[in-house]
């Protein structure tokens, strides 16, 4: 899932880079106000964390300007502040949920997955597509009755195409949400992790859960078992 993280302290953006990185998000960072709301309305993504004291433009005014302009990505604000008055003007602005420095890393972890559960837009606590079954909150994926074992990113990418089953995703779409936006697109990188997944999750099946798209990319499919198709191959 891709993050934006609005923040002018540039440890705290680096600690939270490298630890959302390892959890499996793809972390895109601006240190001001103005940056982060264009960077917000000209970018798709799936959650945005927002602190309340910037430059240029305050937190609240960027998530009052993206709530004006009919933005529902989640925000979960971040603030320096005690008191309960700087928490409700934040929710009666429009965002989704909020935090007060300094926080223990588990607990943002478990809010932006909160966040990410309830979002307007496949956000559903389980995550299904046929007999594909994930849940995001405890990391977990099944076929059927059948546990399959993910790394971080193959369930990042599994992920992703789930909660846009059905539609075709070119290999920049999902190199920009599953990697970050220095990965070289004329690598194979996003077509060597389609045939990860798509091995562990047909696992000898007769039925592919992932068809390539000749010359543009990829799309989840619907599935159901017994059915005698045949897996598309890269």
């Amino acid at each position: 899932m891709k993050v934006l993280l609005v923040d002018d302290e540039s440890a705290m953006v680096d600690a939270l880079e490298r630890g959302l990185t390892a959890e499996g998000f793809v972390t895109e960072a601006a240190m001001n106000g103005i940056d982060g709301l264009w960077m917000a309305e000209e970018n798709d993504f799936d959650v945005i964390i927002l602190d309340i004291m910037l430059p240029g433009l305050s937190g609240y005014e960027v998530c009052r300007r993206l709530r004006a302009g009919g933005s529902t990505v989640p925000i979960l604000m971040l603030t320096a502040k005690d008191g309960e008055f700087d928490e409700a003007d934040a929710l009666d602005l429009g965002a989704d949920d909020f935090l007060s420095k300094p926080f223990s890393f588990v607990v943002l972890l478990a809010r932006l997955r909160a966040l990410l559960r309830r979002a307007p837009v496949d956000r559903e606590p389980m995550l299904t597509a046929g007999s594909i079954r994930l849940d995001p909150a405890s990391r977990r994926c099944w076929r059927g009755e059948d546990e399959v074992a993910l790394t971080t990113r193959e369930f990042s990418l599994a992920e992703f195409m789930i909660r846009r089953k059905g539609n075709v995703l070119s290999r920049n779409t999902i190199a920009e949400h599953v990697w970050n936006s220095e990965l070289d697109i004329d690598s194979n990188v996003v077509e060597v992790y389609i045939g990860y997944l798509r091995r562990k999750l047909d696992d000898g099946r007769t039925r592919g859960v992932i068809e390539t798209v000749r010359g543009i990319g990829y799309r989840l499919i619907e599935t159901v078992e017994g059915k005698n198709d045949a897996a598309s191959s890269i």
